[in-house]
């Protein structure tokens, strides 16, 4: 086996021949041309010193060692997008990869606010993305409870309480999302205690919110969200059970980067004063 002329664009594709099942999806997702990704392989192949590929009239498919090779190069996309950040780092605010749940996301997007001189921007990545913060997936993760890994800091940040929400004398029916997605404890609760009292569901929690707002129903909310939506009004809570902390985690070393210690400082800010507004009366 030759390792110097295995090239780490061919990886790069043979990982995604491994995502997609054949050559052909490779093709489709990497936009190179059939014949020459075939090419590509070939010449991995042959890098390789190993059979990488099991050919027959269905095409190409991976064998075992083509499996085994995928599986030491996994991490090569995530390494390869820290290299284009890097490369890029200089044209502009860095972007700081922040994850969060849908309610903290949505009060950071609403208050923070664009200042060229701290040279960052947030770029909200999704919760329920397996995103590894100790190798750095994500810059910042705000969490429901404190890192366990070494190589993070934590910070537990406020208290996290739920109530009921909705218009005064609004009917005693609730709107949540339906049972069959990943259900966030808030909505599971209304699923075991108000099984028989959703009016009706939507697939999004904004819509939710909306359909709260509309007047179809109640809705259970963190008190920093119901507090501040005009046309809702606290009606029952805190819901005894829903209650946690809220923990700022990020990587040990990656926090004393200017842009991502400008980030952090900003996002503790904004949930520091938002823990300090108190609920209004119900």
């Amino acid at each position: 086996m030759n390792e110097s002329e295995m090239s780490l664009d061919d990886l790069a594709l043979l990982l995604l021949v491994a995502e997609g099942g054949s050559l052909t999806e490779a093709a489709k997702a990497s936009g190179v041309p059939l014949p020459t990704l075939s090419r590509r392989m070939g010449k991995l192949e042959t890098a390789s010193g190993k059979v990488l590929f099991l050919r027959g009239r269905a095409g190409y498919a991976l064998s075992d060692e083509g499996r085994a090779l995928a599986r030491e190069v996994a991490d090569l996309a995530a390494i390869r997008r820290k290299v284009s950040r890097w490369q890029t780092a200089e044209t502009g605010p860095r972007r700081v990869r922040i994850t969060a749940g849908f309610w903290t996301s949505r009060l950071l997007a609403n208050t923070l606010k664009p200042d060229p001189d701290k040279g960052w921007l947030p770029e909200f990545v999704p919760s329920n993305a397996p995103l590894d913060l100790a190798r750095r997936e994500a810059d910042i993760g705000i969490r429901n409870k404190p890192a366990d890994h070494p190589w993070l800091a934590r910070q537990r940040i406020r208290r996290i309480d739920y109530a009921v929400y909705g218009q005064p004398g609004s009917a005693e029916q609730y709107v949540t999302l339906p049972d069959d997605v990943p259900l966030p404890p808030s909505q599971r609760w209304v699923h075991q205690h108000h099984a028989t009292r959703i009016a009706t569901t939507a697939r999004d929690t904004r819509l939710c919110l909306d359909l709260a707002l509309s007047g179809f129903g109640r809705i259970v909310l963190p008190t920093f969200v119901g507090r501040t939506e005009r046309g809702l009004t606290q009606l029952e809570g805190p819901i005894d059970g829903l209650s946690h902390d809220e923990w700022l985690v990020s990587h040990n070393e990656a926090r004393n980067d200017p842009p991502i210690r400008a980030a952090l400082d900003a996002v503790n800010s904004v949930l520091d004063r938002s823990a300090a507004l108190r609920p209004r009366g119900h």
